[in-house]
């Protein structure tokens, strides 16, 4: 005791001579003080030393020495190597620190009285480690080239989890590689766990492998600003999140999941409604502003990015989903359900990225909100291929061709392009809710798989701006009530069903409207007059291939073409003005689908058109310029040569029709 007394002697007077700093050694852990900061070491009841209230018991120093390294406040190292690892704590931290260490496996505890953010920096390689801290402040997680496997949980089977239900800022350090994977037993809720709030920063890449549960799961939101974030493999989702999900560059990779690419749960209960806040925490939204996202989800109904609550979509971020998954049967919710790209049970709003979303699985969709759909800017192209899934929860068709008339919804997914809006059939009324809003941007959706529509709202569905085009099994755009244009470009092309199809009134008050349906009795543009409702037209330019309902309104003039030839390039004049177009094949009996023909004209199918003024127009002409849209099957402002006239004669409404009016 003599010694020990004498030695601790010795490091006082180095101390005050000028050494900087005191390193006090514990195992594997190494205390720094700074010798400005040490003041007086006391020194009691013959087996306790003080040290900036950092209290050590003698028996358990390995040693103690004096030397010139700096230390900086508020931070503790972690060098993992192999089955163990290195702990440097700054001594200002120290007594707030309780650290227990098994191997490689480490636990960190704060003390509820620590009121200074401490910085955990986490390098080196471990082929059986973990990180587990908990406390209830803040702080900051650094990974600097950190490859970290948990194979035999101690504390959890987590490879990092940081029980601390405050603000963790997750920084990936810049030129670094960081890789975790969890363990393959355990109740882990992710690879990297945080129960409070995850800020991921830096310009970085971080590799996750969640053999359990989700690759990264947080209690509360996530923020993600630079980083690279891949997540080859989760038993769960890739990225999981309560509160909200905030993404503002940087880029992120999710493939391999068992569930959904990128799912934000509601976390408690709001009333407030769509807010584009992030600081409403209580919302369960998704906001994508910049960086880019790519996901591939192939598990059964599966979601590429899946909010509770709204899905905000801005700026300039690019996004990629494709989902292989085919539907399932839901045991808890009693219902068919199928995969999705973009899914939200709020609203979704998009006014900028670039959105792509590809889906093959039976009953697959690629974009869809409970509430409503706004679009006024970005690029969104959507392409499905999967048929209608059934399942009655014993039988199971991956592309059902039945009649759905008489089957509850419950039991089937339809496959659609984007949908919005919810019908509710439930009650002794229908009801319905949400709708769709396209005021800019641009559009393209693709579906062929049976039963599929390109474009769906369950209730209205307003274009007053933007570029749509639609090509489709089943009807390229629906609207469960008034379907409503005043602006905009818009090409909807059926192959099996209507062109556009309001089962309520449709009115066209402008734009371009560009409609293909299917064989008689399909038309391209039909309204519900089944249930007393109409087709007005009361101005636009518009061409009907395939003839429009029976009854109309015309408050402007619509005409008939004589002959219509699929394949084939047209040319409208009317004043100034000069549209080119082409029809889609039309087979000999008549229709773009295949079927007999619906009308008169060339194999007897008709077009019907209308514009601003009395149209000329010619057929088998040839376009040397002009402004393409509708993916180059449309020239606005076009000149034109060749070609041949084609009768018009005034339409009075009468022929051909009715559609379906479904």
């Amino acid at each position: 005791m003599k010694r020990i007394l004498v030695m601790i002697t010795a490091f006082v007077l180095t101390i005050a001579a000028g050494a900087q700093t005191l390193n006090v050694n514990v195992g594997n852990v190494t205390y720094k003080f700074p010798s400005s900061q040490t003041g007086d070491m006391t020194y009691s009841d013959g087996n306790t030393l003080t040290i900036i209230n950092k209290e050590f018991s003698l028996d358990e120093i390995d040693g103690m020495t004096v030397d010139y390294t700096s230390v900086t406040d508020n931070t503790v190292e972690i060098g993992y190597n192999g089955s163990t690892a290195t702990i440097i704590v700054a001594g200002n931290v120290a007594q707030y620190l309780t650290i227990t260490q098994e191997g490689a496996h480490i636990s960190i505890a704060q003390s509820d009285d620590l009121a200074q953010e401490i910085t955990y920096t986490l390098s080196g390689t471990s082929s059986d480690g973990e990180f587990y801290m908990s406390g209830s402040y803040k702080a900051t997680i650094e990974l600097n080239g950190l490859t970290l496997t948990n194979v035999t949980p101690v504390y959890s089977g987590a490879a990092v989890h940081i029980q601390n239900g405050k603000r963790i800022n997750v920084k990936v350090i810049n030129g670094t590689t960081n890789t975790l994977i969890d363990a393959e037993s355990g109740s882990q809720k992710g690879c990297l766990y945080v129960k409070g709030h995850a800020e991921f920063k830096q310009n970085c890449t971080l590799n996750i492998v969640g053999n359990v549960k989700h690759g990264i799961k947080a209690g509360e939101y996530i923020s993600v600003k630079n980083v690279t974030i891949s997540v080859t493999s989760a038993m769960g989702d890739g990225i999981s999140c309560n509160q909200y999900f905030l993404m503002e560059s940087g880029t992120i990779n999710i493939s391999g999941t068992s569930d959904d690419g990128i799912q934000c749960d509601l976390d408690g209960d709001t009333s407030t409604g769509m807010t584009t806040n992030h600081e409403d925490e209580d919302s369960g939204n998704i906001y994508i502003e910049g960086g880019t996202i790519t996901v591939e989800c192939t598990a059964l109904a599966a979601k590429g990015i899946k909010s509770e609550g709204d899905i905000y979509i801005s700026e300039e971020p690019v996004i990629n989903v494709t989902t292989s998954g085919n539907g399932t049967w839901d045991e808890d919710d009693l219902e068919a359900k199928a995969a999705c790209g973009i899914s939200a049970d709020g609203n979704i709003d998009i006014s900028g990225g670039i959105i792509t979303l590809t889906s093959t699985g039976s009953g697959g969709k690629g974009m869809k909100c409970d509430g409503v759909m706004t679009i006024s800017g970005g690029d969104i192209t959507v392409v499905t291929s999967g048929g209608l899934y059934y399942n009655d929860g014993t039988n199971e068709y991956l592309n059902y061709t039945g009649n759905t008339d008489q089957i509850s919804n419950s039991y089937y997914s339809s496959p659609k392009g984007v949908k919005a809006g919810l019908k509710d059939t439930s009650g002794s009324t229908t009801t319905y809710s949400g709708g769709m809003t396209v005021s800019g941007g641009s559009i393209s959706v693709t579906t062929s798989g049976n039963n599929a529509e390109g474009i769906e709202s369950k209730n209205y569905l307003n274009i007053s701006g933007g570029e749509i085009y639609v090509n489709s099994y089943d009807d390229g755009i629906n609207s469960g009530r008034d379907m409503t244009i005043t602006d905009g470009y818009v090409y909807s092309h059926s192959t099996n069903n209507d062109g556009m199809d309001a089962n309520g009134n449709f009115y066209i008050n402008g734009g371009l409207v560009f409609a293909i349906g299917a064989s008689s009795p399909e038309v391209a543009l039909d309204a519900n007059t089944e249930e007393g409702k109409n087709l007005y037209i009361n101005g636009g330019t518009i061409i009907a291939v395939g003839g429009i309902e029976s009854g109309s309104q015309l408050s402007q003039t619509c005409y008939q073409a004589s002959s219509v030839s699929g394949n084939t390039w047209y040319s409208m004049t009317y004043g100034s003005t000069v549209t080119a177009f082409k029809t889609p094949s039309i087979s000999s009996g008549g229709g773009p689908g295949g079927g007999p023909g619906g009308g008169p004209g060339g194999g007897g199918y008709s077009m019907i058109v209308s514009a601003s003024s009395t149209p000329t127009m010619k057929s088998g002409i040839t376009v040397s310029s002009g402004t393409g849209i509708f993916d180059n099957n449309c020239y606005l402002n076009a000149t034109v040569s060749g070609g041949s006239n084609v009768s018009l004669t005034q339409y009075n409404g009468s022929n051909p029709g009715p559609g379906p009016g479904k």
